[in-house]
């Protein structure tokens, strides 16, 4: 029942969903029909919009510039990523603190459930571009069973992931697990931690 209340029930096929319709450049990536909690559907976005930036990054028919843009562009992307991730967090504890007693002492879990949404959505492009890959018609039989054998074993590690997700709710709501928020700092964006740029502006 929570996931459903937290609009995170069936995560794994509502992503699959999503990746083969942004697949196909829709003129809105939110426009695809579905109940999805909207930061989780903001955050598979920029992981979708990051992981084809990296796929740009690997280029060498290009300007060493166009490269440069593009690790900006993977720059920011993957800091509205770790924003998202805490945003998700913050909604999932704001929906718990009513439910739950967080001030006893309890065991914390080591990944956060906006973590765990993130991996998810990162294996399901995985998954996508490995069956993508057996599809080929310039590979030979070996390729494709080795991508096969990739293939099944990513979708089993989602699974495992879904399932995780679900009993660390559950532990949270039984009163067997406390959850923290956790910042991550991301020190390399800001101006005024990163010394390569304070240094430049005297900041």
């Amino acid at each position: 029942m929570h996931v459903q209340e937290l609009k995170l029930a069936d995560l794994i096929q509502a992503f699959d969903r999503l990746i083969t319709f942004w697949h196909s450049d829709p003129a809105d990536y939110r426009s695809e029909p579905g109940e999805l909690n909207p930061i989780a559907l903001e955050l598979g976005w920029r992981n979708y919009s990051l992981w084809h930036e990296e796929d740009k990054a690997r280029r060498t028919d290009v300007d060493d510039s166009m490269i440069a843009q593009v690790k900006r562009n993977i720059d920011g992307f993957n800091q509205q990523r770790n924003d998202l991730i805490e945003k998700l967090d913050e909604a999932i504890l704001a929906w718990l603190t009513p439910k739950v007693d967080f001030d006893k002492d309890l065991p914390i879990n080591s990944e956060t459930p906006g973590s765990i949404v993130d991996r998810i959505f990162i294996m399901s492009l995985k998954v996508y571009h490995m069956h993508e890959d057996t599809l080929r018609d310039d590979i030979d039989d070996a390729h494709r069973s080795r991508s096969q054998q990739k293939l099944a074993t990513l979708r089993e590690q989602r699974a495992d992931l879904e399932q995780a997700l679900h009993r660390l709710l559950d532990d949270y709501l039984a009163g067997n697990r406390k959850m923290k928020l956790y910042r991550q700092f991301k020190m390399y964006n800001d101006p005024t931690l990163n010394p390569e740029l304070y240094r430049q502006t005297g900041a």
